[in-house]
Order: C-alpha cells, then structure tokens, then sequence
C-alpha cells in the first residue's frame, strides 16, 4: 500500500507571530491597567513612603511584620469574614429564589425578571444614600414597618449587617441571571423522566433542579466571594468603617491608611496581603469542587 507523505507547509516569520499581533492590544491594556500596577504595589509595600507618596526609606518586609502583628488589621480580616459571608449567603439566596419564581410563565413575567435583575444596573453609592435614608430611626420605612426607632448604621451590632444586606441585594441581580441561565439549561426530559418514575415537586428539585445547578452555583459562590471581598462604595457612604471598627473591612483599611494616613507602603503590604488572601480562598474552594466531582 502506497504511504501518503504529509508535506508541512512552510511558514514565514510574519505568519507565525501574526496571532500574537492581534492579542497585543488586550495584552498592553492588561499590562499598563493591572499587571504593572500590582508589581508596583508589591515593590511599594517593601519601602516607607512620604506624605506624596514616593518611597523614602527600604524597609524589607518591615511593613508586612508591622501588619501582622497589628490587632486593627486582624480585626479588619475578622470584619471582612464577616461581611463577605453575609453578602454570599444574602445574594446567592435572592438570585436563586428569584430565579426560580421566573421560572413559571404568568402574566407580568417580563416585569418581574427585569425587577429582579435591576440592582446590578444601580449605582451601589445610589442605593447607598437610598438605603441610608430607609434606615433613619425617625423617617425610615424600616423602622416604620418595625415599629422602632434604631438606628441600625450606627449600632455595632447591626451595622455590618445592614451593610452586608445592601451589598447582597445588590449582588443578587447578577446572581437571578446566572441561576435563570442555568435552569433554563436543564434538560425537560430529566423532569419528565421524574413525572413517569412518580417523584413529586420536593424530589424533582432535590435530586434534579440542585444538582443540575452545581456548576452555576459554584460559579456564582466564587465570584460572589471575590467581588465582596472588594466591597468598599457602601461603607465609605454609610458607615465609613465605624461605629468603632466594627465595619472596617480590609480595603476600607487599606483606602484609610492610604488616603488619610497618607502611609502608602503599609497600605501596599495590606492590599498584597488581601490579594494572597483571595488567592487562596478561591484555589480552596477550586479544589474542594475538584475533590467533590472525584
């Protein structure tokens, strides 16, 4: 039998690295934008900085043993704990539940879906002010309705929760059009299969409609944990980090030890900390979904 010879076509210089010439673009605004910013924060946090911000004095890791054995800073990552899993729990359970009443086709249903994915078109430092006044312990609708005259934004106790609350909502727009996209890519005839096999409403979503969602839901946990970990325009318009500490999140942290401090290279050492933070949060939660597929 006769071998067929495969003759590679010669390639010129230019056709080999044309490909890289359409990338070069999106590769110089993601490195003037992201790459060389965060190289420069690394390299500021390792110097004491003047009121300008121009590196004064080489400190090594001076500021990152100052950072760690600062209690405020440990506060802030307990506060941060806190808020982001308020925001997760909040949001992932708004998105979700509102996703699944769109599910139904009734009239008004393009009214609803479009309630529900508003908060991701609002302005969160709007919806601050607006959440600001909701919550006045005189004029407020919450107190109002409650029959009460606290004023949750300035209670240590309720503070983060009622600035995890807003972030949440907020989230959950985004979050009502991931889950509405991922149900409405679950197959009908695993819920007719359902129907024949005689499983009720209850076992069709336990053991169809959950498990079906497992990569959407995984997908919006992640990233509703790195964007609340980001969580900042609230707090600044509604409780700027008090009453005491009791809202300081880290980058809230990180904005007042840069910005009204004027200690840049601290601030620097804390933002490379939370970075690595966030890093390994998300490479555990991406193993623990590896080791859950397993």
């Amino acid at each position: 039998m006769e071998q067929v010879k495969i003759i590679k076509e010669e390639r010129s210089l230019i056709d080999r690295i044309k490909g890289f010439g359409y990338l070069l673009p999106a590769i110089v605004i993601l490195c003037l934008f992201m790459f060389w910013p965060f190289i420069q924060t690394i390299y500021r946090s390792l110097f004491l900085t003047n009121n300008l911000g121009a590196n004064a004095e080489f400190l090594g890791i001076g500021n990152y043993q100052e950072l760690l054995t600062s209690s405020s800073f440990w506060n802030s990552v307990l506060v941060t704990l806190h808020f982001v899993l308020i925001v997760v729990i909040v949001g992932v359970i708004i998105g979700f539940l509102t996703a699944l009443l769109c599910q139904k086709t009734f009239p008004g249903i393009k009214f609803f879906s479009a309630s529900y994915a508003m908060p991701m078109a609002i302005a969160s430092a709007g919806m601050a002010m607006i959440f600001q006044v909701m919550l006045n312990p005189t004029v407020g609708i919450v107190n109002r309705v409650l029959g009460t005259f606290t004023n949750y934004l300035a209670n240590p106790d309720t503070a983060l929760l009622a600035v995890g609350i807003l972030t949440g909502w907020l989230n959950s727009g985004m979050n009502f059009l991931y889950f509405s996209s991922g149900l409405a890519s679950i197959d009908e005839s695993l819920y007719e299969s359902g129907s024949i096999d005689g499983a009720n409403g209850l076992q069709k979503f336990l053991f169809i409609t959950l498990p079906s969602l497992k990569p959407t839901l995984f997908f919006v946990i992640v990233t509703n944990v790195i964007n609340a970990f980001q969580g900042f325009g609230q707090i600044n318009i509604l409780t700027k980090g008090g009453p005491g500490q009791s809202t300081n999140v880290i980058v809230y942290d990180i904005y007042r030890n840069a910005f009204m401090n004027y200690r840049y290279g601290f601030a620097s050492a804390e933002s490379v900390v939370l970075f690595l933070i966030v890093m390994v949060l998300t490479i555990i939660m991406f193993r623990f979904r590896k080791g859950a597929n397993n």
